[in-house]
Parts: structure tokens; sequence; C-alpha cells
């Protein structure tokens, strides 16, 4: 056994990390994840990385394991050697391998989604670190995504299908600065007012030059 192999069996760590490979995995992995309790989050699917060489690296997930207190490599291995994963590693930063689930800190590497990371048994980054002002700020901009790609209007529909999609920390975010997205909501909400106004509009009376609204023309006399 390896000095790095032996070292690890001895540690004892809060929060572990591990690859899984669908292909070797059973098909009720996630549920069994799930079942542990503990808060989990789990990176999209890697399908797109290559090894030195250029290869193609087998597809796999990213997975983080967070205990409650400090948890022994043996306690953490019976969970990988359920699933037939390979061995946990002890995390030092769960914010930095968090970031490593879509590679954001590594450009060289194939980007993914932060929208497709998976968060079980309420996982919340921010229990760990407080984020930084870029991070705010991209989390900002994933919301202001949403509520545009989703036509929003209302701040309890926002916060509710944040809290819905497992989004905890942009759900955080949102909590933080709810004027600034109650007035866009508000924003968002006029323009469809008016809008909806505008598109009720269907003609102009030839003779009067009177705008006329649906249904107001047939009432009108010959």
């Amino acid at each position: 056994m390896s000095d790095k192999k032996a070292t690890t069996k001895n540690v004892k760590k809060r929060n572990w990390g591990f690859v899984l490979y669908p292909e070797s995995a059973p098909s009720d992995w996630k549920e069994q994840l799930q079942a542990t309790g503990l808060p989990i989050a789990i990176s999209p699917l890697h399908d797109r990385d290559l090894d030195p060489t250029g290869e193609p690296k087998k597809a796999h997930y990213h997975i983080i394991l967070c205990y409650q207190g400090p948890t022994s490599y043996n306690v953490v291995k019976a969970i990988t050697d359920n699933l037939g994963q390979p061995i946990p590693q002890p995390l030092e930063s769960v914010r930095g391998y968090y970031r490593y689930l879509t590679h954001k800190d590594n450009p060289d590497k194939a980007q993914y989604s932060d929208k497709d990371i998976q968060h079980l048994n309420g996982f919340n980054l921010l229990d760990f670190a407080e984020l930084t002002r870029s991070e705010v700020f991209q989390m900002k901009r994933t919301i202001l995504s949403i509520i545009r790609e989703l036509q929003l209007t209302e701040y309890s529909d926002l916060i509710f299908y944040l809290e819905d999609a497992g989004l905890y920390g942009e759900m955080e975010v949102a909590t933080n600065h709810t004027i600034f997205f109650d007035a866009v909501l508000r924003s968002c909400r006029y323009k469809k007012t008016k809008m909806d106004a505008t598109a009720r509009i269907t003609r102009i009376d030839p003779e009067t030059g009177e705008i006329l609204e649906d249904g107001e023309a047939d009432g009108k006399d010959d």
C-alpha cells in the first residue's frame, strides 16, 4: 500500500469527495446517496473530459459528501464500496472542490453549467464559506437569466422556483438582495401589463381616427 493510501486511511474529515462512473454504478445510486441523509452536491455529468493524451475520459460525476463532524475514511469508503466506485478523498476546501464540479477555475478543461449541479438533503454552499463578490455577481446573473427565461413577474414565484430547483445558493442571494430583485420583477410586471394593453388595440376608426379595442367595432353603428 502506498504512503498516500495509508495516510488517507488514518484521516478523519467532515467533508469528502469521490468520483462516480454511472456505467459501473447501480441504477439507484442517487437514491442510495439521498438515503444517507448527508448534504450532498453532485456535479453535472462530465462527458467531455479528455486525458493528457487527448483521449476522451469515461463519463463520470464528482460528488461531495458532508458530515456533521470528522468522519473516518472507512465510514466513507463503505458508501463508495456499496456503489462500486473508487475510494473517497478528504476535502480541504468544499468551496474549492465545488468550483471544480464545473471546472470553473480550469479554463483549459471542458466547462459545465452551474445550473446542472444537483443538491441533495439541503446542501448549501453558503454553509461552508462566504461567497466572494464575484460569486455573488455570477449568481445574480443566473437568477436574472431564470427571470427572463421563465418570464417571472412575482418575487414569491422566483423564491419558490429556486427552492424547488435546489438552487439554495441562488436563493440565499435572492433573499439578501430583495430590493434589487423586487425592482426587476416589478419592472417586468409593468412591461408585461403595458404589452398586454397594447395587444388589445386592434385597429383605428378610419373616419374619426379613434383607437378601437376588441369588440368595440362590432357595436359601432353603420
